[in-house]
């Protein structure tokens, strides 16, 4: 399953580690929802055919799972991690 990830909630600062929560739609189903950083972490863990994606423009970019303690999400593209979704809305 994919899903875009619309929007960030961030916790205590502003950089990747702080993400509490995100704002999520299901591309094919239009089902949107909210879901924890714990909760996407276990999804993408527990199904590599999960997916979880920012857009960028006509394209996009996917999110993974940095192994830190505790551990986070942040996007990848071309083997660089990067800011993605730090550049989304806040809530």
């Amino acid at each position: 399953m994919i899903i875009y990830i619309t929007a960030v909630h961030l916790s205590g600062g502003d950089k990747h580690e702080h993400i509490e929560s995100v704002r999520w739609e299901n591309p094919t189903t239009k089902e949107t929802g909210e879901s924890t950083k714990q909760a996407i972490i276990r999804w993408l863990e527990k199904d590599k055919t999960n997916e979880a994606r920012v857009r960028n423009g006509a394209s996009y970019v996917r999110v993974g799972v940095v192994k830190a303690s505790p551990p986070y999400i942040r996007t990848y593209a071309d083997g660089i991690w990067t800011d993605n979704l730090l550049a989304l809305p806040r809530y």
